[in-house]
């Protein structure tokens, strides 16, 4: 900290009576480290040996609620997540458009094409895109589903 800064907060004047001298340096103050706030006692123990009521052994406080005792796991709906499911649909998409593609090459309707590739690359990213269409349809039917029991 350079002599320009304040160690006060914006809007708190300094203590003068805490202003070092002008002619001694300054001594920072003592910070506590881990080690001193491990062997600090605590200021109440619970006779009984039951904890405190505003604080668990996760350390939350009173207000909050644990999870377990308001969510009843046979309630929670068991939505898809549609990330994967287009993930696969991709995945699978492009294998069966380079088995597609493949095949075509090796067939003689190959033959008079003048660049076979472009067909190749267009029948493999139609088949990405199909199954990704396929695999969000299901999705969404798998979304529907869950949803039946609800209502």
């Amino acid at each position: 900290m350079s002599p320009e800064q304040s160690s006060a907060p914006d809007g708190a004047a300094p203590d003068p009576s805490a202003a070092p001298d002008a002619g001694a340096p300054a001594a920072l103050p003592a910070q506590p480290t881990a080690a001193d706030a491990a062997r600090a006692e605590p200021d109440e123990t619970p006779t009984d040996g039951a904890s405190d009521d505003a604080t668990t052994a996760a350390g939350s406080t009173a207000g909050e609620v644990e999870i377990e005792s308001v969510v009843d796991p046979t309630t929670v709906r068991r939505a898809p997540r549609y990330r994967a499911f287009f993930t696969v649909g991709v995945v699978l998409g492009t294998v069966l458009g380079l088995g597609l593609g493949g095949a075509w090459l090796q067939s003689p309707a190959a033959a008079p094409v003048f660049k076979p590739g472009v067909y190749f690359t267009v029948i493999v990213v139609t088949c990405a895109a199909l199954g990704a269409g396929v695999a969000g349809v299901w999705a969404v039917v798998a979304d529907r589903r869950s949803l039946r029991g609800r209502r």
